[in-house]
């Protein structure tokens, strides 16, 4: 394939930062939505102690997804 300029277009890269930019965007969705839902249902405090868990959630989809990133380089 090749883009409007004639040059070859990088779709490996393409896709790694689509990749990124998904998963910024579930990263996002799931903290404030989250916090949101959450302060709405319980109130204040306990959105206090949701974001805690949301954050710790967050931080284990990070780990999972440099895992794979680490298999995916090591394949290669």
């Amino acid at each position: 394939m090749q883009d409007e300029a004639g040059k070859p277009t990088d779709l490996r890269g393409r896709r790694r930062r689509e990749q990124r930019r998904l998963f910024g965007i579930v990263v996002a969705f799931l903290i404030v939505v989250g916090s949101v839902a959450i302060a709405l249902a319980y109130g204040s405090s306990a959105a206090v102690l949701g974001l805690g868990c949301l954050l710790i959630g967050t931080a284990v989809l990070g780990l999972l997804w440099l895992i794979l990133l680490l298999i995916e380089r090591l394949a290669k």
